[in-house]
């Protein structure tokens, strides 16, 4: 009789236990730790532009490079000078020696016509590399910081699905408790809950791990202290593709920063080619003097002078030919870069689809059919139809189930985020 009353008792404590962690058709959206403080990715970017040291070099490197761009086509210095042609010490004039006389003189080089030209413009190219290589430190960075929110973003979930799952067990295992202690189960069923609860424990050691590694990534990018707390990633809205590869690809050859980086280093080792044959021309100089003499009149020098480049075999020559083999190494790294940005270009985009369709297809198939799954498990383990490991295993495909969509979405943002620096463009907000 008292069993009679006990059993129908212990199965309205199971509805009551399990019916909050009943799951709906949709992929559920955890709540709000409250004390918590909440992080965007926007907030994450913008204390990067401000503190990130890669992006400062870049800045700096870049405003060097434009800085010295006058003075690359400047002239020589010129020379001032002073002689004194008379007694040595003291230094005076000789009386009654016509050559006895002091000379004040200034001369200036003046390279042959388009020298200088060529080389402002070999500092302009140098400066155009560096305005590239800056806007791909930042978008490497931006790029990792995003990969790095959306690692700690899906850790969070994992964490928040898992113990979910945990009380979901929990209730389980005190079910197969009370069912064991009046003889209604075996002692299997509670051994089986215990294991699966130990399971999941070790998955949170396993993402607690993850957790702290992606905080100290974050941390590192944002130039602060491993340990610094970065608080819980804030919900987002799900970025789109919006282009085919064909446009990507496209956008690539046009605006990769790598790319236009080899295609500045190209323009700069033109100009080093029309200099070296500009080489070939002499450089002139051009001075005057004016002599001071005891007894008599002040006399004037003009000067004009030239460098022949007589040995031009073994100078000009030999520069010319390294500066063309120079040349011809700068076009074969930037085919090799495109052709290497093109790769990771299809890599991430095949990346990115394969990953969006598996996030559809859980979000709107595998985990609604998983929680259907689960709520029928319950409902015929209630009546006695199926034993409590077959409801066990609905519980654990529904974890996994919700942690590959995760999972899924996470990596779709993440090729997003790869794309951007080879294209030059962003993707994800």
């Amino acid at each position: 009789m008292l069993l009679r009353t006990l059993i129908p008792l212990y199965l309205l404590c199971f509805i009551v236990a399990v019916a909050p962690c009943r799951v709906s058709a949709q992929v559920p959206v955890e709540q709000r730790t409250p004390e918590t403080n909440e992080i965007t990715l926007k907030d994450l970017l913008r204390a990067a532009a401000e503190n990130n040291p890669e992006i400062k070099a870049a800045e700096q490197s870049e405003a060097a490079s434009k800085a010295v761009i006058p003075a690359a086509g400047a002239l020589p210095e010129p020379t001032v000078k002073f002689e004194s042609m008379g007694h040595f010490a003291p230094p005076s004039l000789m009386k009654g020696d016509p050559s006895s006389a002091r000379a004040y003189g200034v001369e200036q080089e003046i390279p042959f016509p388009g020298k200088l030209g060529i080389k402002e413009d070999i500092a302009a190219a140098e400066a155009e590399g560096q305005l590239w290589n800056r806007q791909l430190v930042s978008r490497k960075v931006v790029s990792d910081l995003k990969q790095a929110f959306y690692d700690l973003y899906l850790v969070r979930k994992s964490i928040d699905i898992l113990m979910e799952n945990k009380g979901l067990l929990e209730n389980f295992e005190h079910i197969a408790e009370s069912r064991y202690s009046v003889g209604q189960t075996i002692q299997q069923d509670v051994i089986k809950a215990g294991v699966e609860i130990s399971k999941v424990l070790d998955r949170l050691l396993v993402e607690g791990r993850k957790k702290r590694i992606a905080e100290a990534r974050i941390n590192n990018l944002l130039n602060r202290p491993p340990e610094t707390p970065v608080g819980k990633p804030a919900e987002f809205p799900k970025a789109e593709i919006g282009y085919s590869i064909e446009e990507l690809i496209q956008f690539a050859l046009n605006n990769s920063p790598a790319v236009k980086i080899q295609e500045s280093e190209i323009a700069r080792r033109q100009h080093g080619v029309d200099l070296a044959r500009k080489e070939y021309y002499p450089d002139f100089a051009v001075g005057f003097t004016y002599y001071e003499r005891d007894q008599n009149p002040g006399m004037y020098g003009l000067m004009v002078s030239a460098k022949v480049p007589l040995y031009f075999w073994k100078k000009q020559r030999p520069e010319l030919e390294a500066a063309r083999l120079n040349l011809s190494s700068a076009r074969s790294t930037r085919d090799s870069t495109s052709s290497t940005v093109l790769y990771q270009v299809r890599e991430a985009f095949s990346t990115a689809t394969t990953a969006e369709k598996l996030s559809r297809l859980y979000s709107s198939a595998i985990v609604p059919q998983a929680n259907l799954a689960l709520n029928s498990a319950i409902a015929n383990y209630q009546v006695g139809k199926i034993d409590f490991l077959q409801l066990i295993d609905s519980s654990v495909s529904l974890l996994d189930y919700k942690l590959k969509y995760y999972e899924a979405t996470v990596e779709f943002h993440k090729a997003l985020a790869q794309l951007e620096p080879l294209i030059g463009m962003e993707l994800t907000r």
